[in-house]
Formats: C-alpha cells, sequence, structure tokens
C-alpha cells in the first residue's frame, strides 16, 4: 500500500513534468492550436460577411496586404476597443493599401449591429462553426481567440500577433506592417 507521502510527491511531480512540458511547447502552437508557418501561404478562406457582396474571401484581396485579426466577441469590451483602434487608424492603413478583416464566431446579424453601433468601416467576417478560426489556430470550443495576422500581397503569412493587447494592438500592427513592407514582396 502506498503511503499518502508518496502519493502527494508523485502527484507534485506529475505537475512539474507537465509544466515543464507546456513551458517547452514549440512556437507554431498556440492556446488555440497549430499555427500555419510565416512565411508560407496563408490559410484560404471564404465567409460569409455583413458588407458588400455578402461573402469575402482570402483571395479577393491579393495585390494587397491583409491584417486578419480574430476577437471573441462583438459588443464586449476588450473587442469594442479593439476594433475602435482598428477603425481610427483606418486612414492609416488604407494609405499603405492594406486591408483589415476581423473574424469571430458572431453571425452576420451580430456584426452588421457592431458595425453600425461601432462606426466600423471595414469587413468582419462571421466564422460561426470556428472552421477559419481553426485554420489559424486561434480556436477556443466556442470562440474566437484574439489573435492577428499579416499577409502580404501575395497571399504568404508574414508576421502572428498573440497575447493581443487591444489599446495599443493597431498601433503595433502598423509598426510591424512599416517593417515589413520594404523588405516584402
Amino acid at each position: 500500500m502506498l503511503s499518502r507521502r508518496t502519493v502527494l510527491n508523485t502527484l507534485l511531480a506529475s505537475c512539474f513534468v507537465i509544466l515543464a512540458w507546456l513551458n517547452f511547447a514549440t512556437a507554431a502552437n498556440a492556446l488555440g492550436g497549430k499555427l500555419p508557418a510565416i512565411n508560407e501561404s496563408a490559410p484560404e478562406f471564404t465567409l460569409p460577411t455583413n458588407t458588400g457582396a455578402g461573402k469575402v474571401s482570402l483571395s479577393d484581396y491579393r495585390g494587397k496586404w491583409v491584417v486578419l485579426y480574430f476577437y471573441p466577441k462583438d459588443f464586449t469590451s476588450g473587442c469594442t476597443l479593439e476594433a475602435r483602434r482598428f477603425q481610427q487608424d483606418l486612414p492609416k492603413y488604407m494609405e499603405r493599401n492594406v486591408q483589415i478583416l476581423g473574424v469571430s464566431a458572431d453571425d452576420v446579424e451580430s456584426h452588421a449591429e457592431f458595425c453600425d453601433s461601432e462606426g466600423l468601416k471595414f469587413p468582419l467576417l462571421a466564422d460561426t462553426d470556428g472552421q477559419v478560426s481553426k485554420a489559424y489556430g486561434s480556436w477556443m470550443g466556442f470562440v474566437s481567440l484574439r489573435h492577428t495576422f499579416i499577409i502580404d500581397p501575395d497571399g504568404i503569412l508574414r508576421e502572428v500577433f498573440l497575447g493581443v493587447r487591444p489599446a495599443i494592438h493597431s498601433t503595433e500592427v502598423l509598426a510591424r506592417l512599416d517593417e515589413l513592407r520594404p523588405t516584402a514582396s
């Protein structure tokens, strides 16, 4: 029969092993799953949107830089702040030939109300089943995680942002775009 001390020590050692394993997990994995590889083709998608023709594909934006940002939910404080910052900086993105696309699991009607409420002039895409979020390693069961991807005009993934801070994120993205644009096609 095992003593209580042996069981507790074994349990504690197991916890340390798991924590060590988590700390040394590869950078290609995020909380939401396997991330697409930088400097490779970004996963293609087509999703419904509240603007324009009703559906948007990544390939629609060949020839432009794309900021593809995933967020958990319309009308929540962090998501609203992040969207407002992108909208505030929209003229700067347009000067750089950059299209902003927001993605969450909310439906098209929710996106339409959110855009109307916040004055957003860029498309929000409805990934209601999470398939695109999964392809980008940004899915957590029933919501998209707050991740952002910069995709170049040829459809190549150039940057990934995890651990996004909504209040300053747009500024960080613009700075990174300025670094990337002279070196990438």
